[in-house]
């Protein structure tokens, strides 16, 4: 598996060096969603806990809300997915791949690693979900889409009942090759998640461009398990923003001090790695296919990353 190149270490290197000025200054850091931190001046102590009752294991609870119970996820594929500017990645196999890739993700024990996390009225995280709705929408915002942008296509598919306004869902807005994201897609980050008011409701949603946008910033390697780096790319960061969207939905649940969530602390962390006929590398096989996904802090057993509940710890 090919390393990461420049353009990826040198955005997450930008992001350490942020964090580390802030911190330097003794403020507590708090999650922006997109993998770096900002100063969280309201809380003068390493966390908030609400009741204590949660455990920390090199990650702590600050009060916020988790997303108990079986979590629905919505994709809204936005741009041409038919035979767009990749027509590998940019193709209906793409749907059908990563339709399919909730549904392996479910229950697994890869999954599962997030009931390790729960909160101060002892609602836990199952490691359930289900892609409960999708749609389309073809380009309404044109090909460069702000982050308020990306909440415009959200509220779209809400207040045209193309999707159900549902609280306990995460929208992920899936964007074709062609879709730049321009608060940093490619140079700053791979996909994000936040919360926002819509419709009046708390509703969770995330941004996962393709990565075949910008192979060598966003994708593990080119040669991958399913012969499509751009889907197999976007997988692992579905699972690396789902992981945090219900861990910590609002923002203000489970970080570490440096204002990292879960999955931010393994980022491009795979552990060991299997190898297919054609190449490619994969760690986890759900729903029949073969996926490389980053590997998400385990908050149990002191703490670390892990491919499975229960398993190894891996540093990379």
């Amino acid at each position: 598996m090919r390393k990461l190149i420049t353009l990826t270490l040198m955005a997450l290197l930008c992001a350490a060096v942020a964090s580390a000025q802030i911190a330097k200054n003794g403020d507590h850091l708090k999650p922006t969603g997109k993998g770096w931190a900002v100063s969280d001046e309201k809380a003068p102590k390493e966390a908030r806990p609400g009741g204590g009752k949660p455990s920390n294991n090199g990650i702590s609870y600050h009060g916020g809300p988790i997303m108990p119970g079986t979590v629905n996820v919505y994709y809204i594929w936005y741009g041409n997915w038919t035979n767009g500017a990749h027509p590998t990645s940019d193709s209906q196999a793409s749907v059908g791949l990563l339709s399919n890739f909730i549904g392996g993700l479910s229950g697994s024990g890869y999954e599962k690693i997030n009931s390790t996390y729960n909160d101060s009225g002892n609602h836990t995280v199952t490691g359930n979900m289900v892609l409960a709705g999708t749609t389309t929408d073809n380009y309404s915002g044109g090909t460069a889409l702000s982050d308020s942008g990306i909440q415009t296509v959200v509220s779209s598919a809400i207040s045209s009942g193309r999707l159900p306004k549902d609280t306990n869902g995460v929208y992920f807005v899936l964007t074709s090759s062609d879709v730049n994201e321009t608060s940093g897609f490619c140079t700053r980050y791979c996909g994000w998640h936040t919360r926002g008011t819509i419709g009046g409701a708390d509703i969770k949603y995330s941004f996962v461009g393709n990565p075949d946008r910008c192979p060598s910033a966003c994708e593990a390697e080119t040669n991958s398990a399913n012969n499509n780096s751009g889907a197999d790319g976007m997988a692992s960061i579905i699972a690396h923003e789902s992981e945090e969207a219900i861990s910590d939905p609002d923002l203000n649940a489970w970080y570490d001090s440096r204002g990292a969530e879960n999955a931010d602390k393994c980022a491009w962390k795979f552990g060991p790695t299997q190898t297919t006929s054609t190449g490619g590398h994969y760690n986890q096989t759900l729903g029949g296919d073969k996926f490389l996904i980053q590997m998400n802090w385990e908050n149990a057993r002191g703490g670390g990353c892990s491919q499975t509940l229960g398993g190894p710890f891996y540093v990379q």
